[in-house]
């Protein structure tokens, strides 16, 4: 049973260690993109698709992090103060996803895109 939670908690950092690096490349790629287009673009559109690039790459991290706190609680740490621990970091970050995506996409989550309306 050891060497199976020992697997697991591989896995969990492996897990862990994807929504980093998801978070680092897709903020060194937008603002390499960002940089690449400085002069030849709108600097307001510039900015806006670096943030979106940033933020979505931030959101989908995220999700990886909390798979891995899910995977690491659940099978490695069961007690009572890890899945509260659990709980609060989900809340946290759930929060952070949700203001994300309002800040990315300029409405709520549960609201129609203006081209999903038009169309």
């Amino acid at each position: 049973m050891e060497d199976f939670k020992n697997l697991i908690t591989i896995v969990t950092y492996g897990v862990e260690g994807f929504g980093v690096v998801i978070i680092v490349v897709g903020s060194l790629i937008a603002t390499f993109n960002f940089l690449r287009r400085w002069r030849s673009e709108s600097t307001e559109a510039n900015y806006q698709d670096y943030r979106h690039v940033v933020g979505r790459s931030i959101i989908l991290g995220l999700e990886f992090l909390i798979a891995g706190d899910v995977i690491r609680t659940v099978v490695v740490s069961h007690t009572l103060s890890s899945v509260a621990v659990l709980a609060l970091i989900v809340v946290i970050r759930a929060f952070l996803s949700f203001t994300l995506v309002v800040e990315i996409e300029g409405r709520l989550p549960w609201q129609k895109a203006a081209t999903e309306e038009s169309g």
